[in-house]
């Protein structure tokens, strides 16, 4: 009996037309290139940035998640000078380096994300510590091998523009980032509450909502983060699993992102839900990103 040699489904598909003005598609497991639109032209990446500030925290030797930290002035001051989305941490609080993990990939805060460069980098000032950290975000880039990436900032909100990637650089960062067991519980997240001790010792609730919406919309998204800029448009970094197989892929610039990572996330697995996907709608009190 003659049996036809057929195509996969993902590969007798003709390749997605996506709005993004930039995207890449990869297997987690082998890193192979599924899909690719101007995939090296370097782009501004806004909060998407914060995947390399949770990936160089997590690689640091020795961290300890549980180390407390001490909310300074200084977060609350930022986020409020630029207007930048926001965990509302309270000065004085002490949060664990995992809470801030959540904090900085969930509602995008940019309070949180300064809280772990100034935490982990080293320097006598804010601003030394914070470079540091920038500095190692960038050697971790060096490491991982991106010619096209480069960052002045630790949260995506970029002073001098120097803060850019590429779509398949940024694809690379985020599978780097998920061999991390403790960033993939994070970012596959939708909601994260826990309690935080108060200067005048008390405790604090805090509430964190994820603002990536194909969770819970899309199935077997498993994350990852959303980033929006004046400059760099509205961007997404996203995964998903099904069965035995990861995709891991990123849209930066697009007009309905998440549309077009269903449509790419389909592609990678030969299925067609993107069509009847109903998105998560997030509580009124979500941040936006």
């Amino acid at each position: 009996m003659a049996v036809s040699a057929l195509a996969s489904p993902a590969q007798a598909a003709a390749a997605p037309t996506v709005s993004a003005k930039g995207g890449f598609l990869l297997n987690q497991a082998t890193g192979a290139t599924v899909f690719s639109k101007t995939a090296d032209t370097r782009r501004q990446m806004a909060s998407t940035t914060k995947i390399m500030t949770a990936a160089v925290v997590l690689s640091t030797k020795g961290v300890d998640l549980d180390r407390k930290v001490t909310v300074k002035q200084a977060y609350r001051d930022y986020v409020a000078k630029e207007g930048a989305s926001t965990a509302d941490l309270r000065t004085g609080d002490k949060l664990t380096v995992r809470q801030l993990l959540y904090a900085t990939m969930l509602p995008s805060g940019c309070d949180a994300a300064y809280a772990l460069a100034d935490t982990f980098g080293t320097g006598s000032t804010n601003a030394a510590r914070t470079k540091s950290f920038i500095a190692k975000m960038n050697a971790k880039a060096t490491e991982l091998k991106l010619k096209n990436t480069k960052f002045d900032s630790f949260d995506g909100i970029s002073q001098g523009g120097q803060n850019y990637t590429t779509p398949r650089d940024l694809a690379k960062i985020a599978q780097y980032a998920m061999k991390y067991t403790n960033f993939r519980s994070t970012v596959k997240a939708t909601s994260y509450k826990s309690t935080a001790p108060t200067s005048t010792g008390g405790k604090r609730t805090y509430t964190w909502y994820q603002t990536n919406q194909l969770l819970g919309s899309y199935n077997g998204a498993v994350g990852i983060k959303t980033g929006t800029g004046t400059a760099a448009g509205p961007c997404l970094v996203f995964a998903a699993t099904r069965g035995s197989k990861t995709l891991v892929g990123v849209v930066l610039n697009s007009s309905d992102r998440y549309k077009d990572a269903a449509k790419l996330l389909d592609y990678g697995f030969g299925s067609s839900t993107a069509k009847t996907m109903k998105l998560r709608s997030l509580p009124s009190d979500a941040q936006s990103d």
